[in-house]
Formats: C-alpha cells, structure tokens, sequence
C-alpha cells in the first residue's frame, strides 16, 4: 500500500478530526452517509457540539472545547 492510498486521520488541536484519503462514512446502523467525493478531507466533530453531526461547524471555537492530544501509546482495553 502506497502512501498516496492510506487514510490520514489527523487530530487537530482543540479543533476536529480532518480525515484524508479514501473513506466510507457509516452510521450505527450500516448506512453510509454521503459525501461529496471531491478530493478535500471530511472534517468530523470531536466537541460533540456541531449542528451538523458528524461533521465540524466550528462549534468548538464557541464552546472552548479544550484537547491537543500528541502521539502515545495505543491505550489497552480495560478488563
């Protein structure tokens, strides 16, 4: 697998998750959720405060929601 074929999910800092690259968008149900397939990456809520979820309103700029999570371990399941 190339780079160029790997799905990028960047964390943003106090901000939303921008998704890069080829993805299907699911809801709990199984149904995919359209999106525009026009190259620019999906920007997903990370506050729980959009109006348009799952996507980013820039809800979080009003809410002070507050995260600058760096890489780390991958944390084990409790249990």
């Amino acid at each position: 697998m190339s780079d160029d074929d790997r799905v990028e999910i960047k964390v943003r800092d106090n901000g939303p998750y921008k998704v890069s690259g080829p993805v299907r968008l699911v809801d709990p149900e199984g149904n995919e959720i359209p999106v525009e397939d026009d190259g620019r990456p999906l920007v997903l809520c990370r506050c729980g405060h959009s109006r348009r979820k799952p996507f980013c309103d820039a809800a979080h700029k009003e809410s002070g929601f507050d995260s600058c999570v760096r890489a780390g371990g991958v944390p084990r399941p409790e249990g």
